[in-house]
């Protein structure tokens, strides 16, 4: 743990459990703290990710080391936190807020945003939605930790799945939200029509969505694909750049997503993207290079594009080798780590209003 007196930037995350937000916290944290000293104030966090205690806060100096101190929050009970620090307890914060939305705000929210000092959007459709001027500042990918894989069918092998013949698959919290329903239903049909074609659907179910899951499960039994169709429980974040190295297509089926990280993740692995027309995946997805965006909703949409590149061996390497350059060149982490430390640089600078 660091002392809170000796950080310019806190970044709380006050949910305990797995989420986006946290995910994106862990990546971008690391980063941020070696441009600025920046902290985390969260209830659970991996150890090697600079923290300040929560209960520190009440009591961590009126003044940061530059005057004022940034507090990027990401929630709504964040923004709160913040604003209870500055205005309660005196604290000298400057808050920020990222908003990864793309829905119309609660009434709360909106009074919580229009008291922010600067709101961050991660894409041009989730600023539309706001109420005020945003900076667009996407996502980005450790495209060190996500890579290519040097020998697909070994990557597989480690993994127990088949090495050989064509692979798809579909990663994250199985509801139908998120689509697994019409990953399952495209896989189905593609699984028919390419003998030697397996597809994984890996992640939690949480216990409102079990029958959901079941449900799912039991239509690929009544299929006789059990076999060919797996599924898989969620794996810790660092195991998760070889289950995207050993897809050939990677499928996004949400019908609703505030940005989702999934496409990034996966073309930054070498594997071409399928994705609904949600969230921000039409800003991630060149289109006809490194995959397609369907409209969402649509099992059967999903079923034509995928198949388009798997019935193609020589455009589907030609548009893992751009999934790659793409990602590289457009969605590094460290450019989205330096944006936003240059806005924290910006406010510590400020003069009193």
């Amino acid at each position: 743990m660091i002392s809170v007196n000796v950080i310019d930037v806190i970044v709380p995350n006050f949910k305990r459990r797995l989420s986006g937000v946290t995910a994106t916290v862990v990546r971008l944290a690391p980063l941020q703290a070696r441009m600025i000293p920046l902290a985390v104030a969260a209830p659970s966090m991996p150890p090697d990710i600079p923290q300040v205690p929560l209960w520190s806060l009440p009591l961590m100096s009126r003044r940061g080391p530059s005057g004022w101190r940034v507090w990027h929050a990401r929630r709504n009970v964040e923004m709160i936190g913040g604003l209870a620090l500055r205005h309660l307890l005196g604290k000298r914060l400057r808050l920020v807020f990222t908003s990864a939305s793309q829905r119309h705000h609660t009434g709360l929210t909106r009074w919580l945003i229009r008291r922010m000092d600067v709101v961050i959007a991660t894409s041009e459709k989730t600023a539309a939605y706001l109420e005020r001027p945003a900076r667009v500042i996407r996502h980005g990918i450790d495209n060190t930790t996500f890579s290519p894989a040097a020998d697909r069918g070994a990557v597989r092998a480690r993994l127990g799945l088949a090495p050989d013949g064509l692979l798809i698959g579909c990663y994250g919290r199985i509801r139908a939200q998120k689509g697994t329903d019409l990953f399952v239903e495209a896989a189905l049909r593609l699984c028919a029509a390419f003998p030697d074609l397996r597809a994984v659907v890996m992640g939690r179910a949480q216990p409102k969505d079990a029958a959901f899951l079941d449900d799912l499960r039991q239509r690929v039994r009544a299929a006789g694909m059990e076999h060919r169709i797996l599924f898989r429980d969620e794996v810790p974040v660092w195991e998760m750049p070889d289950w995207y190295r050993a897809l050939d297509v990677y499928v996004a089926p949400q019908r609703w997503e505030g940005f989702g990280l999934t496409p990034l993740e996966a073309m930054a692995c070498g594997v071409p993207v399928v994705a609904a027309d949600v969230g921000a995946f039409r800003e991630l997805v060149a289109e006809g290079e490194t995959g397609f965006v369907v409209d969402a909703g649509s099992a059967e949409r999903l079923e034509r594009a995928a198949a388009e590149l798997l019935a193609d061996p020589a455009r589907l390497d030609r548009f893992r080798a751009a999934a790659r350059t793409h990602v590289e060149r457009q969605f590094d982490i460290h450019t989205e780590a330096g944006a936003l430390v240059a806005i924290y640089q910006r406010l510590l600078a400020e003069e009193d209003a």
